[in-house]
């Protein structure tokens, strides 16, 4: 099943599409002739039009990567906190999004990759889990130990990028990092907290983000 189109094409060649099965939006960015595709997944109090996921967006794109980026929880869920916890809702929707993507004729030949924050990240590790065609998964600022058991069973590249303030997560993603094992590598972004929202700090972590995500799924 294809998406439908609501918009066409902005200047950041941003296409409007609705996801089925639950008619969640997202935001599709395909850059002429793509290398690469990475399923972006927010963190809780996020939504596909978080400036932040713009902007990894688009450093995606000026690096010849596809996106997408959806919201995966509906405007009734979102009202229940409880469901922005939900990592395997969460991880359920990210691999819906994932299947949609694989029968889509613009992006089903592109190596997939998966980009989490906060409690997206967490999903992410658990979409990868149950998906084999997610070949790495980048967190940022994010929660990989909501993951669980699901770290231990990963055998899939995986990027941690922590903001130095970011005292208590950073903490966790160490803990996440021991049980990820060699096959995870933690990046620690100097000066920023947890959102990034330093000088500059954004811009590093999408940065690495993309050198990282670009050696795992052309070269690795």
């Amino acid at each position: 099943m294809k998406a439908t189109p609501a918009t066409v094409a902005t200047p950041a060649d941003e296409q409007l599409v609705t996801l089925p099965p639950h008619g969640l939006p997202g935001l599709l960015v395909l850059p002429p002739q793509p290398r690469g595709l990475v399923l972006i997944a927010h963190g809780s109090g996020s939504d596909h039009l978080s400036p932040r996921q713009r902007h990894t967006a688009q450093v995606l794109a000026q690096a010849g990567f596809a996106s997408l980026r959806a919201d995966m929880l509906n405007a009734m869920e979102v009202l229940d906190r409880r469901n922005t916890f939900d990592i395997p809702l969460l991880a359920a929707r990210l691999v819906a999004f994932a299947q949609w993507l694989a029968q889509d004729e613009r992006t089903a030949h592109l190596p997939l990759a998966c980009l989490g924050a906060s409690t997206g990240a967490a999903a992410a590790l658990l979409a990868a889990h149950h998906l084999p065609a997610i070949r790495a998964v980048v967190s940022r600022g994010g929660r990989p130990d909501l993951a669980g058991a699901a770290l231990e069973s990963l055998q899939i590249p995986v990027l941690l990028i922590v903001g130095e303030r970011d005292t208590e997560v950073l903490a966790l993603n160490r803990q996440a990092q021991a049980q990820l094992g060699n096959r995870c590598e933690l990046v620690v972004i100097p000066g920023a907290s947890h959102l990034f929202e330093e000088n500059g700090c954004l811009e590093e972590a999408a940065r690495v983000a993309v050198e990282w995500v670009s050696g795992k799924l052309l070269e690795g």
